[in-house]
């Protein structure tokens, strides 16, 4: 070919460029110098710029020949496995580069990274620890993971998912520690996925669990890199992916999400004391309400007499029975809770605290509220959210609502039955195969042994 003949560009070329519909964002760009040229297929919108120069069109007019460009483009450290058809398409939407040397073509993965950095971490704070959360990139959470867990047993297989974001999923797991038949599944469940779309971690865990109308998480979501290290190390499956700042563990018991990772950083006594924190709290989010209806309507005479004559004063001038009184207050606090979420940031605080301290001193003056109610909703608003894991904390906040329709229904009674259908739920759910509320009595050497 002359230097001043123009090169055709590639067949592929043409029908990668038809098939995406000549879409403005896709460029392919011919390279010449002399005798030697080449072209470069990509998406500008996809593709970091500044390294597409570097790595690939810089070095093309540095180098001596053809032979020379295509031996170093296949030296690459980022080259990928050429692909045809739809896969080829997926994989330049994703910031790959086409690249055409004479008869020879290469995939060279040049994508754009905008959200590579760690975030603070916002749902699983501590004071102790770890201060940085996932990003958003999921080369960088692997990155971060491996720089935390140091074992060569540490295995990455990394899965494309069949819908409409084509997203990359990345399966770690430990090796010489996971349990085969969890991972199996869990392998199986990621293969026969056919939602068409799946945008985020949350959106993959709802798909993987067990049932589609499940209260209670079977599978645990976190966005702290210590955490995950720590399940790693205890031979379960996290699953990443590309585009979301969480990560999911699996499997998962109910006390995998009274745990912080702050309990690891305290002595014994303290992690302890926290823990029991937690569980005296939840008791509390899940009985206080229901136990309030079942004593002051059906057992007052479980009081001692100046508490029962206190509750009854207390309720002189309310209009109606102590569960309409019970479930307009524990409405009332979910809508502070939803409008505290809702609101910016600047405001939300301030917000919910004067509307909730001004509509509830105005519900007592009015009776229609008595002032144990106020109490008791407080209790139960801060004991809402003594969970680390907030996906539990919403289950256990419903779970007051079916004891509150039980013990309206049938009474203290109705309380007891509710609370021992919930544990019986509980005792019957599996997550991958592990039971739910399985209790480690023996230590992790001790169970390794037998």
């Amino acid at each position: 070919m002359c230097a001043n003949e123009k090169p055709s560009t590639p067949k592929l070329m043409k029908e990668v460029v038809e098939k995406m519909n000549n879409s403005e964002d896709i460029l392919t760009i011919p390279l010449q110098l002399g005798d030697n040229y080449a072209f470069v297929l990509y998406l500008k919108t996809v593709v970091d710029g500044l390294k597409l120069q570097n790595i690939i069109i810089k070095p093309f007019f540095e180098l001596k020949s053809t032979e020379f460009f295509s031996s170093y483009i296949q030296s690459l450290p980022d080259i990928a496995k050429m692909k045809t058809g739809d896969e080829l398409l997926i994989q330049l939407t994703k910031g790959h580069v086409l690249i055409a040397i004479q008869e020879q073509f290469f995939l060279v993965d040049i994508k754009m990274i905008t959200a590579s950095s760690p975030q603070p971490a916002l749902m699983e704070p501590t004071i102790y620890g770890p201060q940085l959360a996932l990003s958003e990139a999921i080369e960088s959470n692997l990155n971060m993971i491996r720089h935390r867990y140091l074992e060569p047993s540490l295995t990455i297989e990394t899965v494309q998912l069949k819908d409409k974001s084509h997203q990359s999923i990345a399966l770690i797991y430990d090796k010489k520690i996971v349990k085969q038949s969890v991972l199996d599944e869990i392998q199986k469940k990621i293969k026969e996925l056919d939602n068409p779309l799946i945008e985020s971690s949350g959106d993959l865990q709802l798909f993987l669990n067990s049932t589609r109308f499940s209260l209670f998480p079977v599978l645990l979501l976190t966005e702290r890199p210590d955490r995950i290290t720590y399940n790693l190390a205890n031979g379960k499956v996290v699953i990443m992916m590309d585009g979301s700042p969480q990560a999911i563990v699996a499997p998962v018991v109910f006390y995998d999400f009274m745990v912080s990772m702050e309990d690891n950083y305290h002595s014994f006594w303290i992690s302890i004391f926290t823990l029991i924190l937690r569980y005296v709290g939840i008791l509390t989010c899940i009985l206080l309400p229901a136990m309030y209806v079942a004593i002051t309507s059906y057992t007052p005479d479980i009081f001692r007499v100046e508490l029962a004559l206190s509750v009854a004063g207390s309720r002189l001038g309310v209009p109606y029975p102590s569960f309409i009184e019970v479930l307009f207050m524990l409405l009332f606090m979910e809508f502070l809770i939803e409008a505290s979420i809702r609101l910016p940031k600047a405001i939300s605080a301030t917000a919910t605290t004067v509307g909730g301290l001004i509509l509830g001193t105005a519900a007592t003056e009015a009776a229609l509220t008595s002032n144990i109610m106020i109490i008791i909703v407080s209790a139960v608003a801060i004991t809402s959210f003594v969970i680390p894991i907030s996906e539990m904390s919403f289950a256990i906040r419903i779970c007051r609502y079916l004891l509150l329709a039980f013990t309206t229904l049938f009474g203290t009674v109705g309380l007891m039955l509710g609370f021992l259908g919930i544990i019986m739920f509980l005792t019957n759910k599996e997550s991958f195969g592990e039971p739910f509320l399985k209790i480690n009595w023996k230590s992790t050497k001790r169970e390794k042994e037998v």
